[in-house]
């Protein structure tokens, strides 16, 4: 490598740099890795992993508290010690996070710790030390955002960065958003007896899924005490009688803690993209083509910071989409109609590909079945009966468009509609793999046939 020392380096040890790092090197190439905080991003440390912890502590107590009885199991009192839930949350991210320093020694990738900026097409810097490679690729990821006038404390206005990494829970919690974030944060608090109340400017919670998905959501969530408020526009915030008071279009709202939870900004600011000319869109995200390839020649980007859906598994794909392109050993571009979309919520919410109301918008004559988890057995006996599986499919071909699932462990059965997506298969093959019984995933061959007017049970 004439006047190279690496074939790629990687600036971001996230979701997005961390895989394609490994994917790199499992290529033959020579691999550099610049992070300047812990490997696995933000997911490993702040999001995915450690708020999953939190939700299964905060689920298994509200089952076994809530309705215990119901399943035969008697305890006199269920109290929970969220010191210890904290505490088993800090011990999940350790362990993975070991896991991905050895994954970095098996694959001998050259880890260099500091804070990386571009210097030009083929040169990072991280502090003193200059890394140059025939190939870069920028995955700095992303962080999370607020609004005008409301500025994060750590103590009365939070970030779902401070919520996660919290030892203690508020009494009340105001929560602005309820996209995929607001939502498992209200899920947790509910479940763990915070009086939550949840805003919306748009008028629906859940506003990027399909319209019957965030019905379904409303209509949970109230059932379960959760004050939802949509079409509320939040004027301003300020601290009051050891809590927060938000003024809204409708009137004030007092709780103990604000959380704002209203989406993530690119990291792409001051890290020299400009000066090796890399074109940034005007909303901050780095334009990319199909191979996450930007503008410069030798420059890919993939992750958070390229924009679509700011997913874990999104940008893992992209990150070994991009060095596969760099190694001259494509086999397939990036395609967001792919990505599976998971909230990890009561009831969890999965969906892939296009929803009904997209489906009608690009001009496709649309047939949709459904099931209800009401008629399946094993819901039943799961004793979660709320909630569906919904197909889209084309009226004249027959091929699966989109899926939708709302209920009991939504966010595992959405996998096969995934593969039934990616190879561009037909709402009645998916139907007709023959599914285990007594098993959820009865629930999306069900809605598979019913496309079709051939669901059994229902």
């Amino acid at each position: 490598m004439p006047g190279f020392d690496f074939d790629v380096a990687i600036l971001g040890g996230g979701m997005g740099g961390y895989p394609a790092a490994i994917r790199a090197s499992q290529l033959g190439l020579k691999v550099a890795l610049v992070e300047s905080d812990k490997l696995g991003g933000t997911c490993l440390h702040v999001g995915c992993i450690p708020t999953k912890v939190l939700l299964e502590s905060s689920e298994l107590y509200h089952r076994v508290a809530a309705r215990g009885p119901e399943f035969g199991v008697n305890a006199e009192k269920v109290t929970y010690d969220y010191a210890r839930i904290a505490a088993r949350r800090d011990a999940v991210v350790n362990q993975l996070h070991k896991g991905v320093q050895y994954l970095m020694k098996k694959n001998k990738i050259e880890l260099i710790e500091g804070r990386g900026r571009i210097r030009d097409r083929n040169t990072l810097e991280a502090g003193a030390k200059q890394v140059k490679a025939k190939h870069l690729v920028v995955a700095t990821g992303s962080t999370v955002k607020t609004l005008p006038g409301l500025e994060f404390d750590g103590r009365f206005i939070v970030s779902s960065d401070h919520a996660t990494l919290a030892t203690s829970v508020p009494e009340s919690i105001c929560i602005i958003g309820a996209g995929a974030v607001g939502v498992e944060f209200a899920t947790l608090y509910n479940q763990l007896g915070v009086k939550v109340t949840l805003l919306e400017a748009l008028d629906r919670l859940v506003p990027l899924e399909d319209e019957d998905i965030s019905k379904e959501m409303l209509t949970a969530f109230t059932k379960a005490g959760i004050d939802c408020r949509p079409k509320v526009k939040v004027k301003s915030a300020k601290k009051a009688r050891d809590g927060v008071s938000v003024d809204t279009d409708q009137g004030e709202i007092w709780a103990r803690q604000l959380m704002v939870a209203v989406g993530r900004t690119p990291r792409s600011k001051d890290i020299g993209l400009e000066q090796a000319g890399v074109e940034v869109l005007p909303n901050g995200f780095i334009k990319v083509d199909e191979w996450l390839r930007t503008s410069a020649e030798s420059i890919h980007a993939v992750g958070d910071v390229v924009g679509g859906f700011l997913l874990a598994h999104a940008a893992a794909h992209e990150g070994m989409t991009a060095v596969e392109d760099i190694a001259g050993q494509r086999v397939a571009p990036m395609e967001q109609d792919l990505v599976t979309r998971c909230t990890y919520s009561h009831p969890q919410i999965a969906s892939v590909g296009l929803t009904e109301r997209q489906a009608h918008d690009k001009g496709h004559e649309v047939k949709v079945g459904r099931f209800p988890f009401t008629a399946l057995g094993r819901a039943i006996i799961h004793g979660e009966t709320g909630g569906f599986v919904k197909i889209v499919a084309d009226a004249k071909t027959g091929q699966m468009l989109g899926a939708h699932i709302v209920g009991p462990n939504a966010t595992e059965l959405i996998a096969e509609a995934a593969l039934t997506e990616l190879f561009q298969g037909d709402a009645w093959e998916l139907g007709r793999n023959i599914h285990p019984h007594p098993t959820l995933s009865e629930a999306v061959m069900e809605a598979a046939m019913a496309v079709d007017g051939r669901a059994i049970h229902v």
